[in-house]
């Protein structure tokens, strides 16, 4: 009989600076505390600061334990994140130590657009994580209200102070990343800015990126390779420097056999699961769920014909996804 792929667990998928990520998704909806023109999960349902347990730990942590028990892909890394701003969820302290528990060993890393990290009690729970992801996409203020469109309240000014204290308070690794976009915060005052701001920071990398999907808002445009290179080259000398796992971290169970109705129903699951979180094309698909890619175009077109997923075109690619707005 098939495990169905539990809701709130997706991936693994392959990242570059994690490894194989398992992914926890602590909202369950599109509820977070930014509006991002370029997020690729789509615009947010619900604007917010609060905290609250949105997806119960006890209820997350029990799909996880249901997950591991049965055959499962090899991992590297779990990974809070999800539809979502993970920090909102005020479970989170109890979500890492009972991940600790369920997978001893495997690393814990946060995503987190970086907007609650001047509370106090946010902090002391990121700082039980392992790996810190952080972003910080603008320091000039038009530019910041412009390209992370933030809920009331939320200071930009807050987020630099928060972060700068976190990094004194946090004892692992924190990769910060920067998403710039074609004329929203692609400007030399704004570079300038965050350059310093790097300097004090002092992350374990930074990582340069643009939009890569179909993000939330048409004006939102990928920055070209030549602001991409201006901003590497003054922010992230050392980005190309992989995340190492450590060995022992890896936590290895039975592959999937695709070849049998079980591995296809689940190979289903996990990339309905992966779409309706972000936007890909079939070669990334393939790349991150480590699946070949002509059966996977095969269950996408049938996919497709369902009406299960859809398909959009960004320069020239083709973007499949599901259970955006």
């Amino acid at each position: 009989m098939p495990v169905e792929h539990p809701g709130l667990i997706f991936g693994p998928v392959r990242s570059g600076r994690l490894g194989a990520s398992l992914g926890l998704d602590l909202l369950s909806a599109k509820i977070c505390s930014f509006d991002c023109l370029y997020c690729e999960v789509g615009a947010t349902r619900a604007l917010t600061t609060k905290r609250k347990p949105y997806v119960p730990a006890d209820k997350l942590l029990g799909e996880l334990a249901y997950w591991l028990f049965h055959d499962h892909p090899e991992f590297e890394v779990v990974t809070l994140g999800g539809m979502g701003e993970p920090t909102l969820n005020s479970d989170m302290g109890r979500i890492i130590e009972g991940v600790r528990e369920l997978v001893p060993g495997v690393p814990v890393a946060v995503l987190t657009n970086s907007s609650l990290v001047a509370d106090p009690q946010v902090r002391a729970e990121l700082c039980q994580a392992d790996i810190l992801l952080p972003s910080m996409d603008a320091l000039v203020p038009v530019e910041f209200n412009a390209v992370n469109r933030p809920a009331e309240g939320v200071s930009m000014v807050d987020i630099r102070r928060g972060l700068l204290q976190l990094r004194k308070e946090f004892t692992g690794r924190m990769y910060l990343e920067v998403l710039v976009l074609a004329g929203v915060n692609d400007s030399e005052e704004n570079l300038e800015r965050l350059a310093a701001f790097c300097a004090e920071l002092a992350p374990d990398r930074v990582d340069v990126t643009t939009m890569t999907r179909p993000g939330a808002y048409p004006q939102a445009l990928p920055a070209p390779p030549a602001t991409l290179e201006r901003f590497r080259q003054r922010l992230c000398p050392l980005t190309a420097c992989p995340a190492e796992v450590p060995e022992k971290a890896r936590h290895f169970a039975p592959g999937l056999d695709n070849s049998t109705v079980d591995g296809l129903q689940t190979m289903n699951m996990r990339v309905l699961d992966s779409l309706a979180r972000r936007p890909q094309t079939v070669s990334g698909l393939a790349s991150a769920l480590g699946l070949p890619e002509e059966p996977l175009r095969n269950l996408l077109d049938e996919l497709l014909r369902r009406g299960l997923v859809k398909a959009t075109e960004l320069q020239g690619d083709i973007f499949y996804f599901c259970g955006r707005n």
